[in-house]
C-alpha cells in the first residue's frame, strides 16, 4: 500500500456514515460525531447519503455500483475530509471508486478528488488530528480483542491504526489470538452464497477469541460485529462486540468530563 501523504487537521469534515451503520448500529455514527466534535471539528452529514457500492462492485455489477456512487458525488463537494467508520467502504470509496470512473473523463475527475479526501476513522484520528488520550482513566480495565475486516486490512491499513490507537488507551489490554488474521466469513455477499462455510468461519473466530479470555471483540467494520456478534449470542459465548468509534468514546468521555470538572 502506498504511504500516504496526510494534511493539517482541518475545521469542517464530511461523515459518511455507511448504510449499515445507519440502518444497524447508528450509536456507532453518533460516537464518531462525538470523537470529532471534540477535537474541535465541525461535522456535515449530508442526509441524501447511501450506500458506497461495495455490494454492487463486490458482486461484478459495475454499471449499478457506478450508480450508487455517482450518486454521492455533488453530496460532498466541499473540500473537506470525508471521514468513513469502516474500513472496507472507505477503501472502496478510496481505491475503487476512480477505477469504477476511468473510462469517463469528467466522472474521473471528480472520483479521484472526492477519494483522495477519503479517510477511515481510526486513521483520521491517529494521523491527521494526533489524538491524545487521557493520562488517567475511571473506566473498569478491560480486556479485547481487535478484528479487521479483511478489506480494512488489505487497502487502508486500518489493523496498525486502530492497535495504536488501542494500545494507546489507559486500562486497556489488547490481545492477539491465532485465528486474528483470519476473515470471520461475512464477506458481504459471501456469507449468502455460502452460509456453511461463513458459518464455520466465524465459529472458528469468535472460538479463538474466546479462548484469550477477552471481554470484548472491538472491530471498524459493522458488517464483520454484526456476523461476530450473532455468532456469539448464537453459541452463547461469553463476550461482547463493539464498535472502535463508540469503544474509544465510552472508554474516554468519563475521563474526558472528570478533566472538564475538575478545570472548571
Amino acid at each position: 500500500m502506498k504511504e500516504r501523504q496526510y494534511p493539517a487537521a482541518p475545521r469542517d469534515v464530511y461523515l459518511f456514515a455507511t448504510c449499515l451503520v445507519d440502518l444497524f448500529v447508528p450509536e456507532a455514527g453518533l460516537d464518531a460525531v462525538k470523537l470529532l466534535e471534540r477535537e474541535g471539528l465541525v461535522v456535515h452529514f449530508p442526509h441524501e447519503q447511501s450506500c458506497c457500492g461495495q455490494p454492487a462492485y463486490s458482486s461484478g455489477n459495475p454499471e449499478q455500483a457506478r450508480d450508487v456512487a455517482r450518486a454521492q458525488f455533488d453530496l460532498f463537494s466541499n473540500p473537506w475530509p470525508v471521514i468513513v467508520p469502516s474500513g472496507s467502504c472507505a477503501g472502496m470509496m478510496r481505491h475503487h471508486w476512480p477505477k469504477l470512473f476511468a473510462d469517463d473523463p469528467a466522472m474521473a475527475v471528480k472520483a479521484k478528488e472526492l477519494s483522495e479526501r477519503v479517510y477511515e476513522l481510526s486513521e483520521f484520528l491517529l494521523r491527521v488530528l494526533h489524538i491524545e488520550w487521557p493520562v488517567t482513566s475511571d473506566a473498569a480495565d478491560e480486556r479485547i480483542v481487535l478484528h479487521t475486516s479483511c478489506a480494512a486490512r488489505r487497502e487502508m491499513g486500518t489493523r496498525v491504526h486502530g492497535v495504536e490507537l488501542v494500545d494507546a488507551l489507559p486500562g486497556v489490554t489488547r490481545i492477539e489470538h491465532e485465528r486474528e488474521s483470519e476473515c470471520c466469513g461475512f464477506g458481504g455477499t459471501f456469507s449468502l452464497k455460502h452460509p456453511d462455510i461463513s458459518g464455520a468461519m466465524v465459529r472458528d473466530k469468535v472460538a479463538s477469541a474466546c479462548a484469550t479470555g477477552c471481554d470484548r471483540i472491538v472491530s471498524a467494520d459493522c458488517g464483520c460485529l454484526l456476523n461476530i456478534g450473532h455468532a456469539a449470542r448464537h453459541q452463547r459465548a461469553p463476550v461482547e462486540v463493539e464498535h472502535i468509534a463508540s469503544f474509544l468514546w465510552r472508554r474516554t468521555q468519563r475521563a474526558d468530563a472528570h478533566d472538564k470538572g475538575d478545570n472548571a
